[in-house]
């Protein structure tokens, strides 16, 4: 008994550093559009205009969409490990395809295909990572995880500063897919499952089993409805910045006068900031509460954009294009360290399967908001305006949910904890 103790605890120490792996590939989906599409539009890939882009784009967080809604559920049904290796890896396969996709349609739809995965990496995750960690500790596993998904942005932008110039936007999605070839096989060797989920299955099990619609129905009981709505609004609200940032900031600028360099490169401190932000975020949420600092976060967001809106010398543009990318982005995360910790365990992967889900409708609203700003002519200020109005309206829907309660999972995890003393004591014995 104490050698499979050893052994989880083992496999437990690898949760952390591949799920963060696997959202930092996550993280590469972020950016990777902003970082070509100016570049494509130049060259006239395909014939490609703003409209046309804007629809690929959409087209690809349509599948993201598809992706959390479905895989969340399936991972309460049949467990966190075997979703998240599928995930990744059908998002590395069909990201690689991009680049010699032979058509516009051809693109859209790998793009399409890779965001199924994609949908599903994040809940998963974000899932995994929150059932490891103890204690207080949640909201700060959460924005430790996120902070891959940023880095991955981060390490997206560099590479298009480097790569594109040099092999064009088709190295790319090359470099995006490359990492999977070691990530695939060290999840597979190590990732454990959740401990949780296997007391979560062991009930199951004895109980006949739990359906999908009854995962979700969860979702609405015990006072929930309430909550899952307010998510489900802010999370909307929330990647509508997330997605319409990232995708035409660095256009935005181009139309306000900076060259594409420069673009660039406030792409990357808009995510640089956002990683700082979310280790000051989680820290912040586990001290003060997730609820009240969420609320802070988002309002915080929204004067940072309306800063954007005005012409600032390089250093004051900088550094407002980074504490905008600090709240934002980690305002949108704690949203789903909110929801990790107010559901129970029966329905935890469902809750953020579905609030990332729903969230996607406003990761497809944000670029073509985007892009209708960029077409009609009035991207530069106005869309800073509107993102800055999405801001404050998300600081409003988050304060409606309930602050979280403990849940059954306590009682679990506390459990399993006294079976592992009581191992270890007969081990010792």
């Amino acid at each position: 008994m104490a050698g499979v103790e050893t052994t989880s605890r083992a496999g437990a120490a690898w949760v952390l550093p591949l799920c963060w792996a696997a959202v930092l590939l996550d993280g590469f989906d972020l950016v990777v559009l902003g970082s070509v599409l100016p570049v494509m539009l130049d060259e006239g890939v395909w014939g490609l205009t703003p409209a046309s882009a804007s629809v690929v784009s959409t087209v690809g967080l349509i599948g993201m969409m598809v992706g959390a809604l479905t895989i969340g559920t399936v991972t309460d049904l049949i467990g966190r490990r075997k979703v998240l290796l599928v995930a990744v890896s059908t998002f590395s396969l069909f990201t690689l395809l991009c680049a010699v996709a032979p058509s516009v349609f051809a693109f859209g739809l790998l793009r399409f295909l890779a965001g199924l995965g994609l949908g599903g990496c994040l809940p998963t995750a974000i899932t995994l990572t929150t059932e490891y960690a103890r204690g207080s500790w949640r909201s700060s596993a959460t924005t430790t995880i996120m902070t891959g998904y940023h880095v991955g942005a981060v390490l997206t932008a560099l590479l298009g500063i480097g790569l594109i110039p040099a092999f064009g936007w088709h190295a790319m999605f090359v470099a995006g897919a490359l990492p999977a070839v070691v990530l695939v096989p060290l999840m597979w060797r190590y990732l454990p499952e959740s401990e949780v989920f296997r007391e979560k299955a062991a009930r199951s099990t004895e109980s006949h089993g739990a359906s999908a619609r009854q995962s979700i129905t969860l979702l609405f009981r015990d006072g929930t409805a309430r909550s899952t709505l307010a998510f489900w609004i802010t999370s909307f609200l929330g990647l509508i910045l997330v997605y319409g940032l990232n995708t035409w900031l660095p256009e935005i600028m181009r139309t306000a006068g900076y060259p594409l360099g420069t673009s660039l490169g406030l792409l990357l401190t808009l995510n640089a900031g956002a990683v700082v932000g979310l280790v000051v975020a989680g820290r912040v949420a586990d001290k003060a509460g997730v609820k009240g600092s969420t609320v802070c976060w988002f309002g915080a967001a929204a004067v940072m954009l309306a800063l954007l809106s005005v012409k600032l010398p390089a250093f004051g543009l900088y550094v407002a294009v980074f504490l905008a990318g600090f709240f934002v982005f980690s305002a949108q995360v704690l949203v789903y360290a909110f929801v990790g910790r107010s559901y129970p365990v029966d329905s935890r992967a469902t809750g953020l399967g579905w609030t990332t889900g729903v969230g996607r409708i406003g990761a497809i609203s944000g670029p073509l908001i985007g892009g209708a700003l960029l077409t009609a002519g009035i991207a530069y200020p106005w869309g800073f305006y509107a993102f800055a109005a999405i801001g404050a309206l998300g600081a409003a829907a988050v304060a409606i949910a309930a602050r979280p309660a403990p849940h059954a999972e306590e009682s679990a995890e506390a459990a399993t904890s006294e079976r592992a003393g009581s191992n270890e004591s007969v081990a010792t014995s």
